[in-house]
Order: structure tokens, then sequence, then C-alpha cells
């Protein structure tokens, strides 16, 4: 379990393994293995490099290599640019100094479309990462949007089973507009077919953080350090049938939370049995 703690917009960072309680399909587990910021991180970058968004990837290049150092040795990034379709700019590299570089050619180097699918691109970065991270660490992406996009037959449900199934967090940094797509009005009917872009639900429904930005740079370096900081428990996996979904709860002691009775928890709401 890939688990972040806040209070307001602040990071609680000095939480124990006895501080946390994990439940699974109702029932308490025991937490075998506990780390903080210590596990290897395996991240895509995930850049919207449709018209709109030249501006921010300008920004989030220039710091680059500022927000990179907070990773640590053992750390793998790669980089993945979309419009209309997707395109990896940069397999897995440990090499942070070369992926800060390259992330100023992401825009011209590549011919991706000129519409938006964002949805697609995720599903795309899900199926990377669960083909190429490799065993142990945590996984997870972090996307660069304006988050303008209609996605077609493909639902905001499914991308999450995508992302759930990869063991991925989804984090996004959201630029421009920025608009969060309002719930129907009672009695009108969706139409199946069409979904509007909505990366605030993704990483809700797993576990990530997102934030709003007209500096993008700026939240490029906060959103390295977070992701960097999270909380990872683990318990065993309690037998089940292989591809049904477990339900996942993680809470905090009644100690703790006397300590931080504001705080948070952003963790993913279960996991596929195998």
């Amino acid at each position: 379990m890939d688990v972040q703690v806040t209070e307001g917009d602040k990071l609680i960072k000095d939480l124990a393994k006895s501080d946390f309680s994990v439940t699974d399909e109702g029932r308490p587990q025991s937490i075998v293995s506990f780390a903080h910021g210590d596990e290897p991180v395996t991240l895509i970058l995930l850049l919207d490099v449709s018209g709109s968004m030249q501006k921010y990837i300008d920004q989030i290049s220039k710091e680059a290599r500022e927000a990179l150092d907070h990773l640590r040795p053992g750390d793998r990034v790669a980089l993945m640019v979309f419009a209309k379709n997707t395109a990896v700019t940069q397999d897995f590299s440990d090499n942070l100094a070369e992926t800060a570089r390259n992330i100023s050619g992401a825009v011209s180097d590549w011919d991706v479309g000129s519409s938006t699918q964002i949805n697609s691109a995720v599903v795309d970065a899900a199926h990377y990462m669960e083909q190429h991270a490799g065993p142990g660490g945590r996984r997870a992406i972090l996307i660069l949007t304006d988050n303008l996009s209609t996605s077609y037959r493909l639902t905001d449900g499914q991308v999450i089973r995508e992302l759930n199934k990869a063991d991925t967090v989804m984090n996004a940094i959201i630029t421009g507009r920025a608009i969060r797509p309002l719930p129907l009005e009672p009695g009108k009917p969706a139409n199946p077919d069409f979904t509007p872009a909505n990366v605030y639900e993704l990483t809700e429904k797993t576990g990530g953080e997102w934030v709003r930005a007209e500096n993008a740079g700026d939240s490029f370096k906060d959103m390295i350090e977070r992701i960097r900081s999270r909380y990872m428990l683990a318990y065993h996996e309690p037998d089940a049938m292989p591809g049904t979904f477990r339900h996942i709860t993680v809470t905090l002691e009644d100690a703790a939370r006397k300590r931080y009775p504001g705080a948070e928890l952003h963790s993913r709401s279960g996991y596929y049995a195998e």
C-alpha cells in the first residue's frame, strides 16, 4: 500500500508503522513491512504536448534538474508524451540528469497528433508500467495536462481499473483553465460513448494527489518531492479468487489521530487478486 498523509497542504512525515491500521475486505491485517521514502520509485512523467501546453512544458523543463534532485539513487524515470496518440520518448532510466535534459525536447521531437486523448494516454502509461517497471518498489505516474479532453468509449472506471492492475498511483499537475467536470444533473442521461476528462477522479481513486498550477515548474518540484516521501505499508495477501477486486481501508490509530486530528490519508481503494 502506497499511502500519503497530509494535514491541509502539509505533509505528515513522522508517522511510524504502529500509527497505521489496514483492513482487507473489512478484516484487520498485520503490517509486515513499513517504509517511508526508502523504497525505490519507478515514475512515468506523462506530458500533454497539445498546442495549449507549450509554455507549461517549458516551465517544468527549466526546473527539471532541481525537481529530480528529490529522487534518489535507484529511482527510475520514463518520459511519455501524448496528444491524440502516445509516444515513449525515454525508457526507464536512472540517469536523472539525462531525463531532465530530455524533457525540453519532448514537444518538438515527437508528432502525436493535434487533438487530446487523456484517458487513452493514461491507460497506455499503465500498460507500459506493468510491462517494464519490474518487481519491487513503488510505481507512480505524474501527468501534466490542462484536463481539456473527451474520451471515446473509455470511462474513468476503466482507466482506474488499469492503474490498479498495474499497482500504480496517479498524480497530476493541472494547468490552464483546469476545469473539473460537474456531476450530471439528476435525471439527465449520460452519453456512455463520450467521457469528459477528469484527472481529478483518476488521482483520488488511486490514492494520488493533484494540484492546480499556473506555474507548472514550481508545482513540478513539489510533486516530485511528495511522490518520493510517501509511506509504504505491506501485508500478506489473503487467499482470494484470482482477478477479484479486494477492497482496502487504511486509517490512523487513535494516538496518531489525536496528534493530527485534521489528517487525510490518500491511498488506493483496493487491488486485483493474483
